[in-house]
């Protein structure tokens, strides 16, 4: 036993079924069985997401049932919601994949390989300015994976490998998650968290976003080329790390659903103004370029069949409609008003742990959801390529693979391990686990040593749910319930939950299919997670360690 009185009624304002779940070492450990078999698969025996994901849910089953008194009629309802939950992220899949082969037919990713020259030739400052800065104004505005499928193959055409750039792509936004798609991830704290200090907890959380902010401008550095391309990005990362986290904990005062687009916006401006700078418009020479293609051979390349504006016009277009439809409160109000949802009824399970029923479970909202933001800037492309005969000039110039035949093949691997990875998470969800799991660490620890861990629950939760706002969802409310119980400050407890879960989406499942299929990867998620991990931990003690002493003034 963790000990020997319970302690789980210590922790009910968290979870109001806290006192009737196992908390135990032995349920415990038996939870942590499907997370820890999938990480082997993953990332020691190198599996592909088909492969290893229906073995974690299998696990994951088992436990439910064995030892959680988990009904079939519970685990098929916590199976319709992971489908449901699983259909926007495949809408987003399909669009994007077939976006970028859209543009791969028509030339366009060469393009933008080409057109960047003119502007800088530093790879270094041209990695730095998709990977880390456009991704994370994208990530401001849209969210939902959108960066990862949109900034992973404009890397992938600025001559970074694959994988370096779904790694890049997912560390590069990793810090804008909480505060990004418009606030969503501080939305849904709020609401299942009675914050006794709103705007202090805001700004608690900026302030310690500062850390990934910081680390992943010099993550990607490092990826790029070691230490020669970190001394030289450092006054790049300096002035952009201030910029970031600087306007964002300024925004925070007055609107924190618009604090990381504002930041992304003015960190995009900066960005403009440094490429002027000789440092970063002249190439720098790196004695290691890991992440790097040789492009020593670039001018032997077929000649692109359109401009740089014409090449990233479809980002333009869908960063515009983003605009539009999400930050002008009219639109956004009128758009918002059709809504998709299902009802579900209460389960539970034979040990007494209750989900309430649900008369609109999942609220999708179609016309605001950037699955068809993404669609209606791939028909406007598909009309302007066409119109100008950028499709036919480039095949008579090149043999582009089919668009649909190449979509569908991308496609069909991710969506089957994303359907499957959020079937698990609300397997999980609905027999107890999850709960158990957060539990169990919050009733072994001192409050200060609580306090240096709050992060890593958070990143446990991005981990088991691949989703940094589901996260807080189910694990803010028994953080609060813990800090409530050993008289921790709120505030600074719910921010290590917050940065926690944020940095965790590096290690989301979900969230490396997405990349990892947008740029012909997939099946490599055991690479990306293993790779990700390394820039993960260090962030995530940093994280711990500032959580500590926020809780200890």
């Amino acid at each position: 036993m963790f000990f020997p009185t319970p302690l789980a009624v210590r922790f009910a304002q968290g979870s109001a079924q806290a006192d009737v779940l196992p908390v135990d070492v032995w349920h415990w450990l038996l939870v942590l069985v499907p997370i820890a078999v999938l990480l082997f698969l993953y990332v020691g025996r190198r599996w592909a997401g088909p492969e290893a994901a229906p073995i974690g849910l299998a696990l994951s089953v088992v436990v439910a049932v064995v030892f959680f008194a988990t009904p079939w009629d519970t685990l098929s309802v916590a199976a319709a919601k992971g489908v449901w939950d699983a259909v926007p992220i495949v809408l987003v899949i399909v669009a994007a994949l077939v976006l970028y082969r859209v543009g791969t037919a028509a030339g366009a990713f060469v393009a933008i390989r080409r057109g960047v020259e003119r502007f800088s030739k530093n790879r270094v400052f041209l990695v730095l300015a998709f990977g880390w800065i456009f991704a994370s104004f994208a990530q401001g505005i849209v969210g939902f994976g959108t960066p990862m499928v949109i900034v992973a193959p404009i890397l992938l055409a600025l001559g970074v490998k694959p994988l370096a750039a779904v790694l890049i792509a997912v560390i590069g936004h990793s810090w804008a998650n909480f505060f990004g798609t418009l606030g969503v991830g501080w939305l849904a704290t709020e609401q299942v968290v009675d914050l006794d200090d709103t705007t202090g907890t805001a700004v608690v959380t900026a302030l310690m976003l500062f850390i990934p902010i910081v680390a992943s401008g010099l993550g990607i550095s490092w990826i790029v080329g070691r230490g020669r391309a970190l001394r030289h990005a450092l006054p790049f990362v300096v002035i952009q790390s201030l910029v970031l986290g600087g306007v964002q904990l300024a925004v925070v005062f007055v609107s924190p659903e618009l604090s990381t687009f504002v930041a992304g916006g003015a960190a995009l401006l900066t960005t403009l103004l440094l490429a002027r700078w000789k440092r970063y418009r002249e190439p720098v020479e790196l004695e290691e370029t890991p992440a790097l293609t040789d492009d020593a051979d670039s001018d032997d390349e077929t000649k692109p069949v359109m401009g740089l504006a014409m090449a990233l016009a479809p980002y333009g277009i869908l960063t515009a409609l983003s605009v539009v439809v999400l930050v002008i409160p009219p639109v956004e109000s009128l758009l918002s008003r059709f809504v998709l949802a299902l009802p579900f009824r209460e389960t539970t399970t034979g040990i007494g742990f209750v989900t309430d029923a649900e008369s609109a479970y999942g609220d999708f909202t179609p016309l605001t959801h950037p699955s068809v933001l993404l669609v209606v800037a791939l028909l406007i492309t598909l009309v302007l390529y066409r119109s100008r005969g950028y499709f036919a000039a480039w095949r008579e110039r090149t043999e582009p693979p089919s668009v649909v035949r190449t979509a569908i093949v991308d496609a069909a691997p991710a969506t089957a391990s994303i359907v499957v990875f959020l079937v698990l998470a609300s397997v999980m969800n609905h027999s107890g686990q999850v709960d158990v799991l957060a539990l169990g660490i919050a009733e072994v620890t001192a409050p200060p040593v609580y306090a240096f861990a709050a992060p890593f629950v958070g990143v446990v939760g991005a981990l088991v749910t691949s989703s940094s706002t589901s996260s807080n969802i189910l694990f803010a409310p028994l953080q609060n319930g813990v800090a409530s119980s050993l008289d921790l400050p709120q505030a600074g407890v719910i921010a290590g939950q917050s940065v926690g879960g944020s940095i965790g989406n590096v290690v989301a499942p979900v969230n490396l299919t997405l990349g990892a299929s947008a740029v012909g990867q997939s099946g490599k998620e055991g690479e990306l997670i293993r790779r990700a991990a390394l820039w993960l931990l260090p962030v995530a003690v940093i994280t711990g360690g500032a959580t500590m002493l926020l809780t200890s003034i």
